[in-house]
């Protein structure tokens, strides 16, 4: 991920120069109502980049997360950004939607450059490069974000229906309770050290396991997805939901390079989080950086009400 999102907000603001639209907050008939992605961007405003939380999608109902961050580096934090999607900036929008801002850590844990970014649900359904357009809403001056979205058909991370691959991750027995060999995060985060992924398939219970590094995490947004996954598990404690974290590198030593688990995922980035059904399967999956509601609204689905 991160040498994407360098080359991606470089691209963007090489092609910058023009302004950001101005329009009302109303959807219209025709997404950006009929003007081509580029008159929407030449509108006046501040012209900045996205920089993109996730670079891996799939076709289909497509998640994605970015930062719009202005000319003096503040980070906007409006609540909505209008998104318009195009299949090139010449021609017209076909897809306009709301992405919403999510807080992508916890009070008191850890810190990262951005406390939020946005999150959008895109129906994306071909492969393909894709411009998108975002322009957060309700402040004092207009900011116009320009990006790529890629949808790849070969996207090798496993996705929603894919059985989750049964690597024996280490626990702290199986580690004998060395917490230096499973976790980067200060203090450790043991209640999301006890089990492995393969015994929870075993065991046929649903469980969450993140792929992240708190100490070694290098972008803007990633560093607190522990603390969320370890929030988000005190909400289901006793309710049959396992949590687990791995992290990602040999002997947590970057010049190693990835560990064999996340290789058994066939992840090339991180970090990544991962729903997983009693049945064996991905609900859901998250690139980067996740917000506790976001977590715990896919775990609501997977927990059976209680009997009356």
């Amino acid at each position: 991920m991160r040498p994407a999102l360098a080359l991606l907000a470089a691209a963007c603001l090489l092609v910058t120069g023009c302004g950001g639209s101005g329009g009302d907050a109303e959807t219209s008939a025709a997404p950006g109502g009929g003007d081509t992605l580029e008159q929407l961007w030449r509108a006046p405003g501040e012209d900045v980049a996205v920089i993109p939380g996730t670079e891996n999608h799939e076709p289909g109902d497509v998640r994605v997360s970015f930062l719009v961050v202005d000319a003096e580096g503040q980070v906007s934090l409006l609540p909505t950004a209008r998104v318009w999607v195009a299949r090139a900036l010449e021609a017209p929008p076909f897809l306009e939607s709301t992405a919403q801002l999510e807080r992508i850590g916890v009070p008191g844990g850890a810190e990262a450059d951005a406390t939020h970014i946005y999150v959008a649900h895109l129906r994306l359904p071909e492969p393909g490069t894709y411009w998108l357009l975002a322009e957060p809403e309700g402040g004092k001056e207009l900011v116009q974000a320009l990006g790529n979205v890629v949808v790849s058909a070969d996207d090798p991370e496993p996705g929603p229906g894919d059985p989750a691959p049964p690597s024996e991750t280490p626990t702290v027995a199986s580690t004998g309770g060395d917490l230096s060999k499973l976790t980067t995060r200060t203090p450790p985060d043991v209640s999301l050290l006890r089990y492995s992924v393969a015994s929870s398939l075993r065991a046929k219970v649903p469980f969450v396991v993140t792929f992240s590094t708190p100490k070694f995490c290098s972008s803007r947004t990633c560093g607190p997805v522990v603390d969320v996954v370890e929030e988000t598990a005190r909400r289901f404690e006793g309710k049959g939901v396992r949590f687990i974290h791995v992290e990602v590198y040999a002997g947590n030593d970057p010049a190693q390079g990835f560990n064999q688990w996340i290789q058994e995922w066939g992840l090339e980035t991180e970090p990544w989080t991962f729903v997983v059904g009693r049945n064996g399967k991905i609900v859901e999956r998250f690139e980067g950086a996740v917000s506790v509601r976001e977590l715990e609204e896919t775990v609501n689905g997977l927990v059976e009400p209680a009997s009356g």
